[in-house]
């Protein structure tokens, strides 16, 4: 199972600290977060990227991310279709299999059919422009009560109708538990439709309480990793681990440590052997 730094894990750093970070601490991908990819590109080109990718050893993995890609207003979603665009087309430059792609806002009264139907619609629109430049979505449910898709059951429902090659989920852990998705929704998983696996913990708080800042580091909180891995190992899925950490505690400290103490974190809770690391994707 190859391992990957993902940008929001050290927020606070631009993306040329992220990329050596993340190849100083051994990670075999990394998740560009997208801000920083703009930043980056004021004052450096693609090429540059990709040098710095190929001197670090790192393979770029995804993009991270466009927000609230449905229910959105005409100007809105214009301006969405623009946005894949431009990041399908840097992805597609630098050999970048995915962009992450998150459902909007749920409308007041929306219907589980709306929902699907919007989500359908937009993901294959989006697909189009992506799979021009040889580039996959990997759509993300998050568990807030107030997304449009909060479970992994509902969001693989989505992908399975919209029922194309570059299409695919992404599972959190922190999203799986908030918003109450199954593990028999794993189970369920073709797991050549599971893009993007993001781990984090978080702290043994309400669940209706929890945000993004109480995330912890893997196996010190109180989320079910142990047991989303043993469904993992039955569905036959070891593609990847994403680091997925927005705590603002982390963001203030050396961003080379906590990549060296993510990635340790994550092989040790997901019980992954020195050998077991950097398998295919």
């Amino acid at each position: 199972m190859k391992i990957a730094l993902n940008g929001a894990t050290t927020m606070k750093a631009d993306l040329e600290t992220d990329i050596r970070a993340a190849a100083e601490a051994g990670f075999d991908l990394i998740e560009i977060w997208a801000a920083k990819l703009r930043v980056f590109l004021r004052t450096r080109t693609v090429d540059d990227l990709k040098s710095l990718l190929s001197e670090s050893g790192l393979q770029p993995y995804s993009i991270n991310s466009i927000e609230h890609v449905t229910f959105r207003s005409d100007d809105d979603y214009a301006k969405i279709t623009a946005e894949c665009e431009e990041l399908s087309s840097i992805a597609g430059q630098i050999g970048c299999p995915y962009i992450v792609v998150v459902p909007g806002k749920l409308p007041a009264g929306a219907t589980k059919e709306q929902i699907i139907d919007e989500s359908v619609r937009v993901l294959n629109e989006l697909a189009d422009i992506a799979g021009a430049h040889g580039v996959s979505l990997a759509f993300e449910f998050l568990g807030q009560t107030d997304c449009s898709v909060q479970t992994l059951d509902l969001c693989n429902e989505i992908v399975e109708k919209v029922n194309r090659d570059n299409v695919g989920n992404v599972l959190d852990t922190f999203h799986f538990y908030a918003g109450n998705s199954t593990f028999e929704a794993i189970d369920t998983l073709r797991p050549e439709k599971l893009f993007i696996f993001h781990i984090n913990d978080a702290e043994d708080l309400p669940k209706e309480t929890l945000t993004d800042a109480e995330r912890l580091y893997p196996g010190e909180g109180i989320l079910p990793i142990k047991e989303i891995k043993a469904r993992f190992d039955k569905i036959g899925y070891d593609r990847m681990v994403s680091i997925e950490i927005f705590r603002p505690e982390y963001w203030d400290q050396d961003p080379f440590e906590v990549a060296r103490r993510a990635r340790r974190a994550t092989i040790e809770v997901l019980g992954l052997e020195n050998s077991a690391v950097g398998g295919s994707w």
